[in-house]
């Protein structure tokens, strides 16, 4: 806007209309609007708004799990809200490439920011990935720190791309092509804590049986 000023200033009036509409863009990419936070037990949300491209499972760690890969356009609302309430375990910045955020290759060569929570006997991890655009990623809270569902964490500037990670298990609610927003939109559901203990009871015992009869 103060170019703006500038430009029309020095020169004639209507040249301040091309930084003029620049102001405009920019106040408008960074809008910040509220959401209606959903409260259903074990539901994740989506971290940021966009496009559904991927739903895959893969293998991290020798343990399978279900990956959603969110892209987001310049259009879109580029905040950043946590998918699940609990406590951040684990931040961890990598500096990397600017691939397009469509490319698949992205989730590992870009620069990206890895996110871990905690909560409710469930790990949720969800990754900050840069795009061809975006060129600065920001993650306010802090390791140790207790953050909400849907809660306001960070912000990918311009063009990116967020990966969430899941249980394999986790009762999908989206697909590829389906459109998100960020705090909002149930991405999947998370079985109760309890549901996990007996299923790990039960996968103790057989465990037992089968070295007894061995």
């Amino acid at each position: 806007m103060a170019a703006a000023i500038l430009v029309g200033w020095v020169t004639h009036p209507v040249w301040a209309l091309v930084p003029l509409l620049l102001a405009m863009f920019f106040l408008w990419f960074f809008r910040d609007p509220e959401r209606a936070i959903p409260d259903q037990p074990g539901a994740v949300v989506s971290p940021a708004d966009g496009k559904i491209t991927d739903v895959s499972w893969i293998t991290v760690d020798g343990e399978e799990k279900l990956r959603i890969s969110i892209f987001l356009s310049v259009f879109d609302v580029h905040v950043n809200r946590s998918p699940i309430a609990g406590e951040v375990r684990e931040v961890r910045y990598r500096r990397g490439r600017f691939l397009n955020a469509m490319n698949q290759a992205s989730a590992e060569q870009n620069e990206q920011n890895m996110v871990r929570v905690e909560g409710d006997g469930h790990a949720v991890v969800f990754k900050q990935i840069a795009g061809l655009l975006a060129r600065r990623i920001v993650f306010n809270p802090k390791v140790g720190d207790r953050v909400e569902r849907g809660q306001r964490v960070g912000l990918i500037k311009f063009g990116s791309r967020t990966d969430i990670l899941l249980r394999a298990t986790a009762d999908l609610k989206v697909k590829v092509g389906d459109r998100v927003r960020g705090g909002a939109s149930v991405l999947a559901y998370l079985p109760p804590a309890v549901e996990l203990a007996a299923a790990g009871n039960r996968s103790a015992v057989g465990d037992a049986t089968i070295r007894g009869l061995r």
